[in-house]
């Protein structure tokens, strides 16, 4: 155990998050999304249990997000066609608003089969227990200024 530290980030995904360095990317998958295959030439961090929500919260309290890009958040587009509302897409904002001034201007949205592409470039892959759908969500990591 560690003081100031998410229970939720495990020792490998901490391990995972330290590694990465400015640009990197990380992707929080929902239940639904394919972790291993996408994931097959990275790593994946099992994180079963645990929400996107939840996560996003513990990673963002840690990592600093890139500021020398417009959109260093980026969430999967709902298929053309699909009716399904995403709500969580504003729990999401409104974390990331907590710990970007930038909020919801940090975020952009890739098309369903170029967000996997993305996503197998990621340094990792979190597989969450998140049960939304369309809650997959990517993050590219910034500069950590010292204190």
């Amino acid at each position: 155990m560690l003081k100031g530290i998410p229970a939720v980030l495990s020792p490998q995904l901490l391990k995972v998050l330290c590694e990465m360095g400015h640009g990197d990317r990380i992707v929080i998958g929902d239940g639904n999304f394919p972790a291993e295959s996408v994931g097959s030439a990275g790593i994946v961090v099992r994180a079963d249990g645990h929400s996107g929500c939840e996560l996003l919260e513990a990673i963002l309290r840690v990592m600093p997000l890139d500021t020398y890009v417009d959109a260093p958040v980026s969430l999967m587009q709902v298929m053309a066609g699909d009716t399904v509302k995403t709500p969580i897409w504003d729990e999401y904002k409104r974390i990331i608003a907590k710990y970007d001034s930038r909020g919801g201007n940090a975020v952009g949205y890739i098309e369903r089969f170029a967000f996997y592409e993305e996503a197998k470039q990621a340094y990792a892959i979190v597989s969450s227990g998140e049960t939304a759908l369309y809650a997959n969500i990517m993050l590219q990591k910034g500069v950590v200024i010292p204190e």
